[in-house]
């Protein structure tokens, strides 16, 4: 700890940085005897000092700080009386800042009476020109005695610290503090200064809720400094270059043992990069996911934190108090693994999560399109599914969608069909493609998304192609045969997610727990459901989902009605890219004699590729040459 006791000769700043430093058993420096002769001569004269006088002696100050602080902290009195000094002194190492304030008539009788110092009295009034007080730090007025304002001290240094700090006061970021401030916890929060577009936004945030424990800052090193070390530092920012912006500009103003926690959707592998630079330079990095949006930010996320233990366990209070609960109560948050686990689980929540909302859209497109009917009944079904064990987040969600209304028309009907995405649910079908995992609905769900964004193009083939479906057919109107296939594909969609997980997982050996990763995704998140309840006992006793018993079970009574369903939309000409896709997954997932010999052939013969032979051992491969007559 170096703390510096300043303010314009004659405060006290001796007397009391002495008596502060036997309370904290540090060592006490007075920065008077650091002064080369040259400035001790001038101000003996009567001569104010120069900035030009002072750079050599701040500069030997500052190395003098550096190696203190290594050494385990010191006090020292020191003037500092302009921004520009301190600052100088600052960048040495982090400092507490303690300003004793007076008045100019108190400070001059002290002066008057004092003797065997060389700072004469006639000096005060430069002193005065020039001080600039801070806005930050402990500001003590000294009227009172040297051991009570020492006291005073001592209770503003253990007030005046928090160990927690958010950056980026988005709609995340906001709600997250607000979370955690009404849990009693006083958080600092910080965001940029911009002018003309983000001014003060911290302080409103405080601003607009006055009986909330908020320190705001838009000063980034007095946002650091407030804190207390070891440091809890949330980054809510935009992924990408902004992530190692802010990272770099924090670095030298952190201490060792101090944990920067990215909360916001960093791809894992940069995540896997940033933290092991950070640990070289010895803070903790934690790529932490969170889901459920700008409601449970506020009320209760799901939270997934990679990185270090030692990092987590550091943050561990603070997040179990503003994450959701499961059913027994306990916090939706656990150490998901090491490095960027954290980053990754959320990536693959969020492909689910693609998936999820194209079937439910297929679904809708099916009954609005296909059987003609009306939001409200279709709204009115989806109710009814959920009494089956399918009650989920995004079914609730759609059923209230389906219902809103706008000058008595849905609102839905005056969307724009032309989804958009962020982008994690792309790097999931790249990371499955690069691990060789099979992902064809969560893949597809990306592609839908992808489709739909060509609404110029779509306009343009519709008015020249349609299809037309054979006259004789009659698009069946059956809820129950397509609930079924509802369940089934939400099954699989989870299940090639899981797979994804554990496969990756095992590479990187991060022992992602599937169960628990479950287990916090049944609350606050947004594919909680019903399904994944099941899940957390599931998991306990199998890595692949399909193999589950009460996966067969579904699949025994559901897959022809899940194959009826895509056969039905196909030749209504009505697009099920999720469905069919998960039909066609679970079809090549259950065959046990595929077509891949032909494949396998073909590439031995344009491409001597080679094979191998099921009357013959396996690992051993061999090579035809197919235009031979041999």
């Amino acid at each position: 700890m170096i703390i510096i006791v300043f303010g314009v000769s004659g405060c006290g700043k001796t007397t009391v940085g002495q008596l502060l430093a036997e309370q904290l058993n540090l060592p006490f420096h007075d920065a008077d005897l650091y002064h080369p002769p040259v400035n001790v001569a001038k101000m003996s004269n009567g001569e104010p000092l120069t900035d030009q006088d002072r750079i050599p002696w701040l500069k030997v100050l500052a190395s003098n700080l550096r190696e203190w602080d290594n050494n385990g902290g010191a006090v020292l009195a020191c003037s500092a009386l302009k921004e520009d000094y301190r600052q100088t002194l600052a960048e040495a190492t982090e400092i507490n800042w303690v300003y004793l304030a007076g008045s100019y008539d108190t400070i001059r009788k002290r002066l008057v009476t004092r003797m065997k110092h060389f700072m004469n009295p006639k000096l005060l009034d430069s002193q005065f020109e020039i001080l600039e007080e801070p806005d930050y730090g402990i500001r003590i007025e000294i009227d009172s005695s040297p051991h009570l304002i020492v006291q005073e001290i001592m209770d503003k240094l253990h007030q005046n610290k928090v160990q927690f700090g958010i950056i980026g006061m988005g709609v995340m970021g906001r709600n997250l503090a607000l979370n955690l401030a009404e849990k009693g916890e006083t958080v600092c929060v910080y965001n940029r200064h911009v002018v003309g577009s983000e001014e003060g936004i911290a302080q409103r945030l405080a601003d607009e809720n006055p009986d909330l424990p908020f320190k705001a800052f838009d000063d980034l090193k007095s946002f650091v400094h407030t804190l207390e070390a070891p440091r809890v530092i949330l980054l809510m920012i935009p992924a990408g270059n902004a992530v190692d912006m802010q990272i770099e500009q924090l670095k030298p103003l952190l201490s060792k043992g101090d944990v920067i926690v990215d909360g916001g959707n960093s791809f894992f592998k940069d995540s896997e990069r940033r933290a092991s630079e950070l640990k070289a330079d010895g803070f903790h990095f934690l790529p932490m996911g969170i889901s459920g949006g700008e409601e449970g930010a506020r009320k209760g996320p799901s939270l997934m934190p990679g990185g270090t233990a030692e990092g987590y366990n550091l943050l561990k209070t603070y997040l179990e108090k503003i994450a959701a609960v499961d059913k027994k109560g306990k916090a939706c948050i656990t150490h998901v693994g090491t490095g960027g686990a954290g980053h990754f689980v959320k990536m693959v929540h969020n492909s689910i999560e693609y998936a999820e909302m194209q079937l439910l859209a297929e679904i809708y497109s099916i009954m609005r399109h296909g059987w003609g009917l009306e939001p409200e009944k279709i709204a009115a079904i989806l109710e009814d599914w959920a009494g089956y064990g399918l009650n989920s987040y995004l079914l609730e969600i759609t059923v209230s969608i389906l219902k809103k209304k706008e000058n008595e028309e849905f609102l839905l009907d005056k969307i724009l069909d032309q989804a958009e995405q962020k982008g994690t649910g792309g790097w999931s079908v790249s990371v499955a493609l690069e691990n060789g995992v099979p992902y064809g609905p969560l893949a597809e769900a990306v592609m839908a998304r992808n489709i739909s964004a060509r609404k110029t193009s779509r306009e343009d083939l519709a008015k020249k192609i349609a299809f037309k479906p054979d006259p004789a057919f009659v698009f069946d109107e059956k809820p129950e045969i397509l609930r079924n296939a509802f369940a089934m594909v939400s099954l699989i969609n989870h299940a090639v997610g899981f797979d994804l997980i554990k496969t990756v997982s095992d590479k990187q050996d991060w022992g992602i727990n599937l169960s628990e990763t479950a287990r916090i995704w049944t609350n606050g998140c947004i594919i909680r459901s019903a399904l994944m309840e099941d899940l957390v006992d599931v998991f306990k006793d199998h890595d692949n989902l399909l193999a589950a018993k009460q996966s067969l079970e579904l699949f025994g009574k559901s897959q022809r009605d899940l194959a009826f369903v895509v056969n039905q939309a196909m030749e209504s000409g009505h697009a099920v890219p999720v469905m069919s896709s998960a039909l066609n997954y679970y079809l090549s997932a259950i065959t046990s004699e595929s077509a891949a010999n032909l494949i396998q052939a073909q590439r031995d013969f344009f491409g001597a590729h080679t094979y191998q032979r099921k009357d013959k051992e396996r690992g051993n491969y061999f090579h035809t040459d197919w235009l031979s007559n041999d």
